[in-house]
C-alpha cells in the first residue's frame, strides 16, 4: 500500500482523560535522541542474531501511537501524530478494523463525497511507516479511534504489528485536561517503566494510579513484555479543552522532535497556536471570572517553574535550529 498520510478529517471528543501526567519535569535532555536510539539499537542486538540485526538497518524502527477519544483531549495528541507522518511522508502500510474492537453508536462510521463519489469511513486503527531524513530513528505511525471492546485483543494485535515490522521501541503519546493557563508553555511530561529509559531521560516511572486508556494499557503492556516504552503526555488547559488545541499539539511535536531528532517544519502549526491563544485571550476579556482565574494559574504556574533556569530549554531550541540548518541527506 502506497497511500500517504491524509489531512485531519476528525476530532477526537475531547473529554479528560484524568489526571493521568506522569511524573517528571517533561523536557528532554540535549542530545538524548541520539541516546535513545543507541539504547533502543543496543535492546535489539541482544534480542536478536547477528543476521537478524544486519537485516534490520542501521536505525532502530520506533512505534508512534495517539488515540482519538479519551486520551485525546483537544485532539491534540491525534494531531501531532498525523502531522510528524504528513511532515516525514509516511505511507500506509497497515490497518486494524476488526469490527469487534468498535461500538458503532460511540464510534460512529462517517459518509464523505468525494469527485460524486460517496463511501463510508469506518473507525479503524492506521499503520503508516515513515523514514525521515536526518532521524535517528525509522517511525511506525499509528493512530485510530480508542477501541470499545476487546482491549486486551487489540492490545495484542498492535503489539504482534511491532514485531512484524521489527520495532525496538515504543512511544505513546496522549493529551489530558488540566488545571494550566493557556498564556504559558504547555507542559508535556514524560515517564517510562523502563529502568534503562527512566536514566537515561532522567524521569521517574509513572506514578498515576486509576482509570485508564489504551494508551496506558499499550505503554503497560510493553513494558511487561520486554518491549522499552516511552509515554507522552500534554496538559490542556481545562476551560478550552475542545479541538482543536493547536498550541498543545505543537508541545507534543517538538517533544517527538527532540525525542526522535526529526527536523520539523512547524510554522503553520505554530501560527495557528498563536492566533489560538489571541483567541482565547479575546474570551477571556469578556469574563472577568475566567480572567481571574487564568491569573491565578499564571501564578501559581510562575511560581512552579521560576527556579527553572530554563538553560535546558535553551540548549534544546538551539539544537533544533542547527538540525534545521542541516540539508536533508540525499
Amino acid at each position: 500500500m502506497n497511500e500517504e498520510i491524509p489531512p485531519e478529517d476528525t476530532s477526537a471528543d475531547g473529554t479528560d482523560p484524568g489526571a493521568e501526567l506522569p511524573a517528571g519535569e517533561g523536557s528532554v535532555p540535549e542530545g538524548f535522541a541520539q541516546r535513545f536510539a543507541e539504547h533502543l539499537r543496543a535492546t535489539q542486538s541482544a534480542a536478536a542474531t547477528a543476521e537478524e540485526g544486519q537485516s534490520r538497518g542501521s536505525r532502530p524502527t520506533v512505534m508512534v501511537m495517539a488515540f482519538e477519544g479519551w486520551n485525546d483531549a483537544g485532539a491534540a495528541a491525534s494531531s501531532a501524530v498525523r502531522a510528524v507522518g504528513q511532515a516525514c511522508g509516511a505511507e500506509l502500510i497497515g490497518k486494524v478494523e476488526d469490527e469487534g474492537y468498535y461500538d458503532y453508536q460511540f464510534s460512529r462510521p462517517k459518509v464523505r463525497s468525494t469527485g460524486g463519489h460517496r463511501e463510508i469511513i469506518w473507525p479503524s486503527t492506521k499503520i503508516y511507516r515513515a523514514r525521515p531524513a536526518r532521524a535517528a530513528v525509522d517511525l511506525l505511525l499509528v493512530h485510530g479511534v480508542e477501541p470499545s471492546f476487546r482491549w486486551q485483543a487489540f492490545t495484542a494485535d498492535i503489539l504482534t504489528r511491532a514485531a512484524e515490522n521489527d520495532v525496538s521501541g515504543i512511544v505513546l503519546v496522549g493529551a489530558l485536561l488540566a488545571d494550566v493557563p493557556h498564556t504559558r508553555p504547555i507542559p508535556a511530561s514524560l515517564s517510562s517503566e523502563d529502568v534503562a529509559l527512566q536514566e537515561i531521560l532522567e524521569i521517574d516511572e509513572p506514578s498515576y494510579e486509576g482509570p485508564t486508556g489504551i494508551v496506558g494499557v499499550l505503554a503497560h503492556t510493553a513494558a511487561q513484555a520486554g518491549l522499552p516504552a516511552v509515554s507522552l503526555w500534554a496538559a490542556i488547559p481545562h476551560y478550552v479543552g475542545q479541538a482543536p488545541s493547536p498550541k498543545a499539539q505543537l508541545a507534543i511535536m517538538r517533544e517527538l522532535e527532540d525525542l526522535l531528532g526529526l527536523t520539523l517544519d512547524e510554522s503553520e502549526v505554530a501560527e495557528d497556536a498563536e492566533a489560538w491563544e489571541r483567541g482565547v485571550d479575546d474570551l477571556a476579556e469578556e469574563d472577568t471570572e475566567i480572567a481571574d482565574y487564568v491569573k491565578q494559574l499564571e501564578e501559581a504556574t510562575d511560581t512552579t517553574n521560576l527556579p527553572e533556569a530554563s538553560g535546558e530549554a535553551i540548549a534544546q531550541e538551539f539544537e533544533r535550529y542547527l538540525r534545521r540548518r542541516k540539508p536533508p541527506e540525499s
